[in-house]
């Protein structure tokens, strides 16, 4: 059984142009905080030095956040990208409630952004999957 383009259910424009603003946000907020990490601050060394990570993990993390504020403008990869950014923000937030209690709504309210971005691109996620399986 095929499906013709006037079947599938599309998401309304509204809908659309708001997950777009949302996701370009959210990888302004990502580009932000991730590229003094990923260049080495020593600012940014503390917190990951409190959990064991040091400065190479605190360049992995900023690179992996780099690497995900571009894929949330990329189409095809905007949904995997948001459903990568998870644990990340999971650590952040868990992180910032150890180290800045004060500041911990920041990447929680974040985390609960991605969350929103993931579910709201989660068949764009599942036809990558089905596309990369083939």
């Amino acid at each position: 059984m095929t499906s013709s383009p006037s079947t599938l259910r599309r998401r309304p424009v509204a809908g659309t142009l708001a997950l777009w603003v949302l996701q370009v946000l959210l990888a302004a907020v990502f580009a932000f905080i991730a590229i003094p990490k990923a260049m080495g601050d020593p600012i940014a060394v503390a917190p990951f030095d409190l959990i064991g990570l040091g400065i190479p993990g605190m360049i992995v993390v900023g690179w992996l956040e780099l690497a995900g504020a571009i894929a949330l403008l990329v189409p095809r990869l905007c949904g995997l990208a948001s459903l990568c950014q998870i644990p990340l923000m999971i650590g952040a937030t868990a992180l910032s409630a150890i180290v800045t209690p004060d500041l911990v709504t920041v990447p929680a309210v974040t985390l609960v952004l991605v969350l929103v971005v993931a579910w709201f691109r989660r068949h764009d996620t599942a036809a990558l999957v089905r596309m990369v399986r083939r």
